[in-house]
């Protein structure tokens, strides 16, 4: 235990959730490396956004909130989103003095002694009264399988590996998914493309009218509810519907977002129905989601029967020292502050109590 180094609490990423977390911890007394330490993956500031597509421009994001005690302000709506959310995150790690450390990868978290923790890294091993989870999901990019996809001739790519409309110029494309990741992608290659085919597994729902304080509450309670059932958590998104604006009531009328059900299989060529009709294609590109990045916590054993974590709030019923900030109903970037004060909040009282012996 010679090289082990001792905190209250450990963060484990520093997108919205984790920045989040660790602004109220600051906020509430806790001293950055001597009380607590972030330990983000990531090579630079920005969680995932960094990582998205050019072509998001800061004006297509939907729903990015501030992080809490500083406004995002005067950005162009022209940038990338990817520019602007990762200078944001930079200065305010700056500002609050949150001294990040990164690169890290978090490999497990095991039980430790006397009632603690033990964060196993790149970076050496962290022991810790609390820990709150805030990995969100662009690493478990979610792949469904079908048969035949090994046959397939032509390119597959993920949403997380998206480069942009340019790429698919005179290229016949089959966009798999209903979310809004896919119809984005759609409206913006098809003009590029020889061809374009929407496959999603499930009729996609359109609401119309703005999205209200009341949509946005029932869509986290029925996200809640699956996590405190301990299911995997679907995104709050995927219970919301796709918001028809203008662009997509244009892609509607001029047949982009001819929606088809989903193939049986894929062929060399392209992907083949039920039916036997066929479309050929040169790129299939999987807008399928992601799925919780918390493979790190598996010797905790805490995933229900169901496949999920259930949780409380934010923390894990399993464990009430683990805290998962940015899952299920936090996902969005409004649910990530809320939930990493929350957290914050549950880990005060926690820590005020004597450690008891695991």
């Amino acid at each position: 235990m010679n090289n082990t180094r001792e905190v209250e609490v450990v963060v484990i990423g520093a997108g919205q959730a984790g920045l989040s977390s660790a602004y109220h911890l600051r906020r509430t007394g806790f001293e950055p490396e001597r009380d607590f330490v972030v330990l983000d993956h990531s090579p630079a500031p920005g969680g995932a956004w960094q990582f998205r597509w050019p072509s998001l421009t800061y004006g297509k994001v939907h729903g990015m909130h501030a992080l809490p005690g500083m406004e995002l302000t005067d950005a162009d709506p022209e940038r990338p989103s990817s520019a602007v959310i990762a200078e944001y995150f930079t200065a305010y790690e700056r500002a609050f003095d949150l001294r990040v450390r990164r690169p890290v990868d978090v490999r497990a978290v095991r039980e430790g002694v006397d009632g603690r923790l033990l964060v196993e890294t790149s970076d050496g091993t962290w022991s810790t009264r609390a820990l709150i989870n805030a990995t969100g999901t662009w690493d478990r990019p979610f792949w469904p399988r079908y048969p035949g996809q090994e046959t397939f001739r032509g390119r597959q790519l993920h949403t997380a590996q998206y480069p942009g409309p340019e790429a698919f110029a005179g290229l016949r494309v089959v966009v798999v998914g209903g979310g809004a990741s896919g119809t984005q992608h759609l409206m913006e290659l098809a003009p590029y493309a020889a061809a374009t085919t929407w496959v999603t597994r499930s009729e996609p729902v359109f609401r119309e009218g703005p999205f209200t304080e009341d949509v946005g509450r029932e869509a986290v309670a029925l996200v809640e509810e699956r996590v405190r059932q301990g299911l995997p958590p679907k995104s709050v998104v995927s219970v919301t519907g796709l918001p028809l604006n203008d662009a997509v009531r244009q892609a509607l009328a001029n047949g982009v977002l001819d929606r088809q059900p989903m193939f049986e299989r894929i062929t060399p060529e392209g992907v083949e129905w039920k039916d036997g009709r066929r479309v050929d294609a040169d790129v299939i590109l999987w807008a399928t989601g992601f799925r919780a990045a918390i493979e790190h916590l598996a010797p905790l054993k805490l995933r229900e029967p169901g496949g999920g974590i259930r949780v409380e709030g934010t923390r894990a019923v399993a464990d009430p020292r683990v805290h998962l900030v940015g899952y299920g109903p936090s996902a969005s970037t409004i649910g990530a502050n809320r939930a990493g004060r929350a957290a914050v909040r549950d880990i005060k009282r926690l820590l005020a109590e004597e450690p008891v012996a695991a």
